[in-house]
Parts: structure tokens; sequence; C-alpha cells
């Protein structure tokens, strides 16, 4: 028996409400650019409307002109989707509050994740939607999957509760000090400054 390995995330797909409702709030609100719309190949009368999330992979929606948007929390029930998460600068997560309350949009206001930032609303259909801002670059050659399951490495080493910046900082130092060798053959820390 073999694994069916994945490498990516291809595509979501999301049941909306109309054509309008949907671009005024992937594009309107999001920033999403609608790069492609054509019918849904197995049900012509629903539009299907895909929409670039900012790293060319693709959020698409089926939309139906009968249907209105829900403006009702969906469903959390086992098997259902708790929330989709969508990556912005700090630049703009520390905007996000004053952008938000502009469109009278309810939200979580910032969450402190220890490796990221989080706030969270609710689409019009309420699908709740994370606006998350990662607290750390990669070091070149790395992946952010990389660093996190060093760091996790390290927090569980440490007995810590959750991942924290100190961790991540570690994290960068040591796939850095794995991945990039040194001629000069000791690359502990060193104090510069003499006293």
């Amino acid at each position: 028996m073999r694994k069916l390995q994945t490498q990516g995330v291809h595509h979501i797909t999301l049941v909306g409400a109309d054509r309008q409702s949907t671009i005024d709030f992937w594009e309107g609100t999001l920033g999403m650019p609608l790069v492609f719309d054509q019918p849904n190949l197995d049900r012509p009368e629903e539009g299907h409307l895909y929409f670039d999330p900012g790293d060319g992979r693709l959020i698409t929606v089926f939309t139906n002109e009968s249907r209105k948007p829900a403006m009702r929390r969906a469903s959390t029930e086992v098997g259902a989707v708790h929330h989709v998460a969508f990556s912005v600068s700090q630049a703009t997560f520390r905007q996000a509050v004053v952008r938000l309350d502009e469109r009278g949009i309810k939200h979580s206001g910032p969450k402190d994740r220890g490796f990221m930032d989080s706030i969270y609303f609710e689409d019009p259909n309420g699908l709740l939607i994370e606006l998350a801002s990662y607290r750390f670059e990669p070091p070149f050659g790395c992946s952010y999957a990389d660093v996190m399951i060093e760091a996790h490495r390290l927090r569980v080493a440490a007995g810590d509760y959750n991942i924290q910046e100190l961790h991540l900082a570690d994290a960068i130092e040591n796939l850095v000090r794995r991945r990039q060798g040194s001629l000069s053959g000791a690359r502990d820390a060193k104090d510069a400054y003499p006293k």
C-alpha cells in the first residue's frame, strides 16, 4: 500500500450566494482578483467564479442568482469547514481592525498566536475567515513548515505550552546552521564588543 502524496492545495471551492455579492466580498473586501468565470460544469444553472488569493492558487465559489447571502454562522458540525485562513502582511494586518470597522464587519480583534497574529470575521454567508500574519520569514531555501516543525521540536524540548517568538528565532538559527556551511569553523555566539 502506498500514499497518494499531495504537493499543495490546488483550490478550495465554496458554495456562495449570488454572483455580485460573491465578487463584492472576495474581490471588493479581500482584494482577490476574479481571474476566471464559467458555468459550474456539473450544474449549469450555477456560476463558478475563480479568485486568486495572492499566491496564484485558487479560491473558487459556486454562485446562483436564486441564492442570497445567509448572514448567519455556517455549520461547524463534524466534517464541516471551521474556517479558512488567508495570509496577509504585517502592514495589512495592522490595518485590519480599521478596515473591517469601516465596513461595519464584526470581528474578533487581533489574536496573539505566538508564531502569528490572527483576526477572525465571517463572510456574508457565515463562513469564518481568518486573516493570519506570520511573525517570521523563513530562511532562504526553507519553508514556513520547516520553521514550524523546528520551532515545535524546541518548544516540546523546553516543555513550553505553545510556540513563541524565542522558539521561532532559535529554529531559524538552527535551520541556517544546517543549511549553510561556514569557513570560520566556530559558529557559536560570540561577544564582538570588547569590555
